[in-house]
């Protein structure tokens, strides 16, 4: 019997010096294995585990492909050209969390070694107007696979992507006039869920939008050499937020923002951004004036709100030209007239921390003007906020030390 009590006067005490510290997230290594290729023609989870993908995979329509937290999948540039490839009315399911993020990487850690995340969907685009004035409603991708985009369905759903990185990304493939982003979105509606995303290190955009009604929440686009976000194809998410970009080594536009020479009615929202170009961070090879945070063009248009920019300093020359940053190009004069002067372009509660850093500036000989609502200053902007935890961290580098 003493030892009886001996023994639970023990355990109880260990069990009181327990603390707080245990309610700490305890994940597990990855088990299952395997190399992903082909098409997916039936419905596919993939367990927690470290993968191969080799060549272009396609997700077939009325197909779901689902990967579970904490999943590695590896490319290898020696394949060829891998891809994560979603067609139109197939869903990809990715249920990562921040303390287990789904991880798309590529073997050599070299930018621009695979395709990424491509999804197409069936939601309206924009691509221009015939001669008539009549809007054109479909495209063939740029990705290389000459795919048609473009539908009525803006509540398309192509699945639900959460906490998932793809890094060194941005392949350019066939002629070299065709290229591939982090995450490339081709007529994606707005039933699809896109939250807390991470663009890594590749040779193209980090995050690229070609039309659609989709709209993405928690976005970091990190160190990727052409731009951060870029869209185009009247693309109109409405409820988009939290989007960092940091650009490093090297990197054209924080954000690159076109419509097709469409005077689009309607346009994008993004709330709460953060663009930040560190020191000694070059342009892309042959665009030597692409140094801005924010550039309009092509009648691209749209409100984005609570904005801090810096870094954005450099000065270009190319030519007998001569370029000095700014927070805002408007790069073309029917830009200016049909989206600045009317209002479709709204910069608000915006903070420029450097003070040599301009507010706006032309793309060519034209005044640039916005009504003074359209574009506020606030000292007290916050831009991007952002949970911390692994699905920010590569190589034991924080992706937002610098937010």
């Amino acid at each position: 019997m003493k030892k009886l009590v001996f023994s639970l006067a023990l355990l109880s005490l260990v069990f009181t010096s327990c603390t707080s510290s245990d309610d700490d997230v305890v994940t597990t290594p990855p088990t299952a294995t395997g190399e992903i290729t082909g098409d997916i023609t039936a419905a596919k989870t993939y367990t927690k585990g470290v993968y191969t993908i080799k060549g272009t995979v396609r997700v077939k329509s009325d197909v779901t492909l689902t990967f579970e937290a904490g999943s590695v999948i590896t490319a290898d540039v020696a394949d060829g050209t891998d891809a994560l490839l979603v067609e139109k009315g197939g869903k990809l399911n990715i249920s990562g969390t921040a303390a287990e993020p789904v991880v798309f990487t590529e073997k050599s850690k070299t930018a621009g070694s695979w395709g990424g995340i491509i999804m197409f969907g069936d939601a309206p685009i924009v691509s221009g107007k015939t001669a008539d004035g009549t809007p054109i409603t479909t495209a063939t991708s740029e990705d290389g696979t000459n795919i048609v985009y473009g539908g009525t369905n803006a509540a398309h759903n192509g699945g639900s992507l959460k906490y998932v990185r793809v890094e060194y990304a941005g392949k350019k493939i066939l002629d070299g006039n065709s290229e591939m982003n982090g995450f490339s979105f081709y007529s994606v509606g707005s039933g699809t869920v896109l939250e807390n995303l991470v663009a890594y290190k590749g040779a193209d955009d980090g995050f690229e939008f070609y039309g659609g009604t989709v709209s993405a929440k928690n976005l970091i686009s990190y160190g990727n050499t052409d731009d951060s976000f870029d869209w185009q194809d009247g693309w109109q998410g409405q409820a988009n937020t939290n989007w960092y970009a940091y650009q490093t080594g090297a990197g054209n536009f924080g954000m690159e923002i076109e419509a097709k020479s469409v005077n689009n009615t309607f346009f994008p929202k993004v709330s709460n951004i953060t663009l930040r170009r560190a020191a000694g961070t070059a342009t892309e090879a042959g665009n030597p004036l692409e140094i801005d945070a924010i550039q309009f063009k092509k009648e691209g248009n749209g409100e984005y709100t609570n904005v801090v920019i810096s870094g954005y300093t450099n000065t270009a020359v190319s030519g007998t030209t001569t370029v000095n940053a700014v927070a805002v190009r408007i790069q073309d004069a029917a830009t200016n007239t049909n989206q600045v002067l009317t209002g479709k372009i709204k910069m608000l509660n915006v903070k420029i921390v450097d003070t040599n850093t301009a507010q706006w500036g032309a793309g060519a000989a034209f005044t640039v003007s916005f009504l003074p609502a359209n574009f506020t200053t606030s000292a007290a902007a916050s831009g991007a906020v952002l949970t911390p935890g692994a699905w920010a961290i590569v190589d034991g580098v924080n992706l937002l030390g610098n937010l």
